[in-house]
């Protein structure tokens, strides 16, 4: 981007100081932000309070960050809705918006593609590309209003990518969508999923941020979950558990632990007790997750039944157990599914023209 300033990257402070560089008066960083991040402007052209020569300085010296939706995929079972972006370096990335009585919740990807090799995840099939920028993970949400013209009021780091894997740039998107000059969404409606950076979730838990905690645990012992997960290799769950509780002693903030459930690996009802003596103790809530099968992977989803009796075994445990319900099914809803699908529909196009 030619060395350019990512303007919606920028706290109001920075923005503040880029337009006294310019040469402008302060109230002109408050319209500016606004702009941004209020009434979600996708060019500097709408910016219809500044001057013209203002704007044309903006873009001389920045560039505004607006996702081109290639393709948006509405579920016939439920509403839910797929959005494909296109980066401005040509990079593809995914977004779902979910509606609930409770209100709309977006999920949001956080790099192009991922490097945490989970073997049930389409995200991971081709490696990690690169990392989002605030402004890149800001506009999928913005983008989504924009055509939706309703309010989102929940959101899920849970897309492609592992937030922590991009952590710096995650902050200060968390401190942006919460800026009560902003959109400002309250941090307590945003969740943040990981397979378990140790390191991260201890920075995260001395941040004292006020998000949901979503620790993608998969497995109750580490050998299983080495299987599953190749970061398990690098941190045990006793570990993740150590962090866990850390996270809550500094924040106040009940834990989440995802466990997708894969037929014959990990949904056996001694799973479900190992699963409930690890986490008997902790302030935490258990997601059951089933298995959204990959053509890539011979993952089988786990029938009713079996999630059922996981469910009864780990609520003898005094945990709070919910199983996801499936949205956008018929639209390849699951993490990196439409991604994958187009960027392989886009080289076989390619391939064919050459």
């Amino acid at each position: 981007m030619d060395g350019k300033i990512d303007i919606k990257s920028l706290s109001f402070e920075e923005l503040n100081k880029v337009v006294q560089d310019l040469g402008e008066k302060s109230f002109r960083a408050k319209q500016i932000y606004e702009w941004l991040h209020v009434k979600l402007a996708a060019s500097f052209d709408e910016m219809s309070n500044l001057s013209i020569a203002l704007r044309e300085k903006l873009k001389e010296k920045c560039f505004l960050t607006a996702l081109k939706p290639v393709e948006i995929l509405t579920s016939k079972l439920d509403g839910t809705k797929k959005y494909l972006f296109e980066l401005q370096d040509g990079n593809i990335i995914e977004s779902v918006l979910m509606r609930y009585h409770h209100g709309n919740s977006v999920c949001i990807s956080t790099q192009v593609g991922c490097r945490m090799g989970c073997k049930f995840c389409a995200s991971t099939l081709d490696g990690l590309e690169r990392n989002l920028l605030p402004s890149e993970m800001l506009d999928e949400i913005y983008s989504i209003q924009r055509d939706i013209g309703e309010r989102v009021s929940n959101i899920v780091l849970m897309g492609s990518g592992e937030p922590l894997d991009n952590y710096d740039n995650v902050m200060n998107f968390l401190d942006l969508i919460s800026d009560n000059n902003g959109l400002n969404i309250s941090q307590r409606n945003i969740t943040l999923s990981t397979c378990g950076l140790v390191p991260k979730i201890y920075e995260l838990a001395d941040r004292q941020v006020q998000i949901t905690l979503a620790i993608s645990l998969h497995a109750s012992d580490d050998e299983t979950r080495k299987e599953l997960m190749p970061v398990a290799k690098a941190y045990k769950i006793e570990e993740i558990l150590k962090a866990c509780r850390y996270y809550f002693d500094k924040t106040g903030r009940r834990l989440t632990f995802e466990y997708s459930l894969v037929s014959g690996v990990n949904d056996t009802e001694d799973e479900a007790i190992r699963l409930g003596e690890l986490l008997k103790g902790i302030n935490c809530h258990a997601n059951l997750i089933p298995v959204n099968p990959i053509k890539e992977r011979d993952f089988k989803q786990s029938d009713k039944l079996a999630i059922e009796k996981f469910k009864n075994k780990l609520e003898k445990y005094g945990i709070n157990v919910t199983i996801r319900r499936e949205m956008g099914r018929d639209i390849n809803g699951a993490c990196g599914q439409l991604r994958k699908s187009y960027n392989d529909k886009t080289k076989k196009t390619k391939e064919g023209e050459a």
